[in-house]
């Protein structure tokens, strides 16, 4: 009987969660499952799991050659740049096949009124042009530093903001959050809440990165008549990208072979 080929699934998001559960089982693949740590309770795929980081690209390709993987799935979240890039270095030195998983981005729609920012920092140096006083934050708790200056009241024109900062788990006890409310919540959330929440605080602009996906608080901003400033993705490396959880098990059964 040949042996299963191992897959690599580099995980954290909801369609990596979707396909370890699809791949339980498989006749072909065995499939270990790589979480970053980052979220303190993140729920736990089935089948063979690993936390942490690899350290960088060395540790990465050291990782693949002991633990013999034959095929790499980067499922990781839009915007964990890093990991992409390191997993497409340290695959092309061993020349073992990978591919990025990347869900679709959100797209404007008629009428919608989006300003695209290329990173966090723009979006917070922008913002203290912005004449929006309360803010709906949502860039999750490690990019939230550059905004923590604009809700300080100085008497300066840009600052006196006030934030409701949404994020998975609570930041440490030595990070500053901006001036105002900090929510806990995982998602996905419904339009209709999203669109209570943001009436109950009077938001006047979202803050936001494009990951795509679950896109209630965009509805209810499109409804609200909410401008957006949205954070464009970071760019793919070079290689195959997939844009379902379909297309990635199709790619894995191809080159489970």
């Amino acid at each position: 009987m040949a042996r299963l080929r191992n897959l690599l699934l580099l995980g954290g998001t909801g369609e990596a969660l979707r396909l370890a559960r699809e791949l339980q089982g498989h006749a072909r693949v065995r499939c270990i499952s790589s979480l970053a740590g980052r979220t303190e309770t993140p729920e736990r795929p089935p089948g063979d799991v690993r936390i942490g980081g690899f350290g960088g690209i060395d540790g990465l390709r050291d990782y693949l050659v002991a633990e013999k993987i034959d095929l790499v799935l980067d499922a990781t979240h839009p915007f964990a740049a890093q990991m992409a890039r390191h997993a497409h270095e340290a695959c092309a030195v061993l020349n073992i096949p990978r591919a990025k998983l990347v869900r679709p981005p959100w797209v404007a729609s008629p009428g919608d009124r989006w300003t695209m920012m290329p990173s966090v920092a723009a979006a917070a140096t922008f913002l203290r042009f912005h004449p929006a006083r309360r803010i709906f934050l949502t860039v999750g708790r490690q990019e939230i530093g550059p905004f923590v200056p604009l809700g300080r009241d100085d008497g300066g024109r840009e600052a006196g903001r006030w934030f409701l900062t949404r994020m998975i788990d609570p930041p440490a006890d030595d990070v500053a959050v901006p001036q105002g409310e900090t929510i806990l919540a995982r998602g996905p959330f419904a339009p209709d809440d999203e669109k209570a929440l943001m009436q109950q605080h009077r938001i006047d602009l979202l803050v936001t990165k494009n990951s795509g996906g679950a896109a209630g608080k965009i509805a209810a901003a499109a409804e609200l008549h909410i401008p957006v400033l949205m954070i464009e993705r970071p760019p793919l490396p070079p290689g195959t990208a997939l844009d379902s959880v379909g297309a990635a098990l199709g790619w894995i059964n191809i080159h489970a072979v």
